[in-house]
């Protein structure tokens, strides 16, 4: 069944729909919120209320991006919520001393490095350099969403990225010496 087909269901409450749009998009919604949140209760608790509001604001989708995206930015935001909800420690930074930086496009690492080193390394990361770059890096989004997304400027954004993947380079560098490559 198609997933059109399945929204309009579920928003006329049919159960059966709404089941089966869950069981279509369950796994890879928890890949997700798993990025963000890595204690395994917390990123089920975040995608279930994900969905809890995907389901209550179902009439706001108008279909310019596929559902999958649509949930995928929900899920996306339910985690930052949880993350600011529990008031991790982040860098504090005073936005009127960032500089803007120059964008490096031909950001690169060495092949052998595994994507599991790059996602460990990226979770060591500061706070608001990680979600910054798991964000542009993983899923793709560019300044302006990631300035709406954090509710931080786009400047703040670019800074964060360029910083983030500044250490990330430093740390899967030291992993490379580190281990006789």
């Amino acid at each position: 069944m198609s997933d059109l087909l399945l929204i309009e269901q579920c928003k006329q409450s049919n159960r059966k729909a709404q089941m089966a749009l869950y069981g279509k998009y369950c796994d890879g919604m928890f890949v997700i919120a798993q990025r963000y949140l890595k204690d395994t209760a917390a990123a089920e608790d975040a995608m279930q209320e994900a969905f809890i509001k995907a389901f209550q604001k179902l009439s706001q989708f108008k279909g310019d991006v596929t559902f999958g995206a649509w949930l995928k930015r929900i899920v996306i935001n339910t985690c930052l919520d949880t993350i600011k909800a529990r008031k991790l420690e982040t860098e504090s930074i005073n936005e009127e001393v960032l500089t803007i930086v120059e964008m490096d496009d031909n950001w690169s690492i060495t092949d052998e490095t595994t994507i599991s080193e790059v996602l460990t390394a990226i979770d060591e990361l500061p706070e608001n350099y990680k979600i910054t770059v798991k964000l542009f890096l993983i899923e793709g989004y560019d300044h302006q969403e990631i300035s709406e997304i954090l509710q931080i400027s786009e400047n703040a954004s670019r800074t964060y990225l360029h910083r983030g993947k500044t250490k990330l380079k430093e740390k899967l560098k030291h992993l490379r010496y580190g281990t006789g490559y």
